[in-house]
């Protein structure tokens, strides 16, 4: 009897849900936090990755999980017959963090790869499809909102941006600046080329030289972060 190959996939996804979500306050992952009957936080947050599939992409999402996300894991078996779903167990000890996390998943990826975060929604779902599309030219692309409140820049990937030759770029960008002058915009989602993807861990490391001036800025009206049970 042959043995089914498993296609190899156009665009890899790193879905990191090993975070400890402390800041959310709720009994549960706040990406199981339910937004209408049946709907959650992460079935909006990969709402862009079914419209990949919906395009005719072949999509593996690497779910980097600890063990208090089980539940987690349970809910993503609804998405079993949508994506190539690879599971990667991430040991705090060893990697720490969400670098730790994408460090975790980067040997399952193939083709380019887009960071997407299970409590991070955007408001157009084709965005990522169109930032993936900028990272054949460009190697890298963001969806990004822009962003007034330094407060908010605080807590965020925050970013620069500025208009270039039919497109927006980032000028600078910073994750979590202490001091968020000068920045006006936040990324929601990261894409890469494939052979830049083994620097995708330093775009969310504070105070590292991010690897995202220059990418091209695929701007949507809203990202919501539900890192608070008030989203």
């Amino acid at each position: 009897m042959p043995v089914s190959s498993v296609p190899v996939p156009d665009v890899s996804i790193i879905l990191p849900c090993a975070g400890s979500g402390t800041r959310f306050g709720a009994p549960y992952a706040k990406e199981l936090h339910c937004l209408a009957p049946g709907v959650t936080v992460l079935d909006r947050s990969l709402e862009t990755v079914v419209e990949l599939v919906r395009s005719g992409l072949t999509v593996r999402v690497v779910v980097v999980f600890g063990t208090h996300k089980l539940d987690t894991v349970k809910y993503l078996a609804r998405y079993a017959g949508t994506f190539q779903l690879v599971f990667v167990y991430q040991d705090d000890s060893a990697e720490p963090g969400l670098d730790g996390a994408i460090r975790s998943a980067l040997p399952m990826t193939r083709g380019p790869v887009a960071l997407v975060l299970p409590d991070i929604v955007v408001s157009d779902v084709g965005s990522l499809h169109a930032a993936l599309r900028h990272t054949e030219v460009a190697g890298w692309a963001v969806v990004a909102t822009e962003e007034p409140d330094p407060a908010v820049l605080r807590q965020m990937g925050a970013l620069t941006v500025v208009d270039g030759s039919g497109d927006v770029l980032v000028k600078a960008a910073a994750e979590k600046p202490a001091d968020p002058a000068g920045f006006d915009a936040l990324w929601g989602m990261v894409a890469v080329a494939e052979e830049e993807a083994h620097r995708l861990p330093d775009v969310v490391v504070k105070d590292a030289d991010s690897p995202l001036a220059g990418a091209v800025a695929v701007m949507v009206d809203r990202i919501v972060n539900y890192n608070t049970a008030e989203g």
